[in-house]
């Protein structure tokens, strides 16, 4: 709980001395791609539930938002609760129907549906404006979600961070969360203990549906258009997966370290490589891959595991060394 602590009250004390756009911003987005790995961390990480095609969920929350501010001006937040519902409904269909798939079955299968909504969110143009996208309205006021001071987008992002940080906690010191834990670990083995594993799978795949669909509905508000070739691409479903990896998998806390790296890394790459030289242009992401392929080299485990390591043994060479004095 401390490096949690420590994490949030960082980002809550932030926004009360610093008032630089450019920083806020960027503490906005660690905050928002944190929840969205956390909720993706339920159904992979907690589950087994490896999945590409999460950017549905997140594309059907900010859809919500999108359409239902623009052609039936309505609030933000009963979008979110409507972009939820989808997301819910969507998650148990999906689960369903892939639930008896495995390992590599079960990334593609997700990876094909993702694509399925991708070319529907392009191709029909007289309900979403096809790959021209959709202007999110912009109207003032806590209600209508147009918040102006970034600080207030912080803690708003903070907050939600948070619930999710917390639901990720529940799931792993409560007999639901050990049940998933034994489902990922060997789904044969505990069927044949009476755990009810399909069930749960499908369950576990609803939830992070609907928790990354809040975030897709955030996310929209927040940036203030939506296309289709982004939220519902495999590249973005990546970079979920990417954050939570690289942070711990099935961890409370590695989903959030996971984005503040891959968020730092990318926003310092750009500014210090992006404007060199035309023939060097995105020289920056080759860096930037080669960077992570170091971290995974070195932290194989993501960066929670590692730390836990290393301080691990650092208390057994402390307790060795007393132990060598009191003798």
């Amino acid at each position: 709980m401390a490096p949690a602590l420590a994490l949030f009250g960082f980002a809550a004390l932030v926004p009360l001395v610093v008032r630089d756009a450019f920083f806020l911003d960027g503490l906005i987005l660690i905050l928002l791609w944190g929840s969205v790995a956390a909720a993706w961390n339920v159904a992979a990480g907690y589950a087994g539930q490896v999945s590409l095609g999460h950017s549905i969920f997140f594309g059907l929350g900010a859809y919500s938002a999108a359409l239902m501010g623009t052609k039936w001006n309505v609030s933000p937040w009963i979008a979110m609760v409507v972009g939820a519902a989808l997301a819910t409904v969507m998650g148990f269909v999906i689960g369903f129907l892939s639930n008896r798939l495995r390992g590599p079955y079960f990334v593609l299968a997700t990876i094909a549906f993702s694509q399925v909504f991708l070319i529907v969110g392009s191709r029909w143009r007289g309900f979403t404006s096809g790959s021209e996208g959709i202007p999110v309205p912009f109207r003032s006021g806590f209600w209508t979600l147009g918040l102006v001071d970034k600080r207030m987008w912080v803690y708003l992002m903070l907050a939600l961070a948070i619930g999710l940080y917390l639901i990720q906690l529940y799931l792993e010191r409560s007999r639901r969360g050990y049940q998933l834990a034994a489902v990922r670990e060997d789904e044969d083995a505990a069927l044949s203990l009476g755990v009810p594993a399909r069930r749960l799978k499908v369950a576990a795949i609803a939830v992070s549906a609907a928790l990354t669909s809040v975030c897709g509905t955030l996310w929209a508000q927040y940036v203030g258009f939506v296309d289709p070739f982004y939220v519902f691409s495999v590249d973005l479903s990546v970079r979920f997966a990417l954050a939570a990896v690289t942070g711990g998998l099935g961890t409370a806390l590695g989903p959030f370290l996971g984005a503040a790296l891959i968020t730092v890394l990318e926003t310092y790459l750009r500014a210090r490589f992006g404007g060199i030289g035309a023939g060097l242009v995105g020289i920056y992401l080759i860096i930037y891959g080669v960077a992570l392929i170091l971290i995974m080299r070195f932290a194989p485990q993501g960066l929670v595991p590692w730390l836990a390591s290393l301080t691990g043994r650092r208390r057994v060479s402390r307790a060795t060394g007393a132990a060598g004095v009191a003798s």
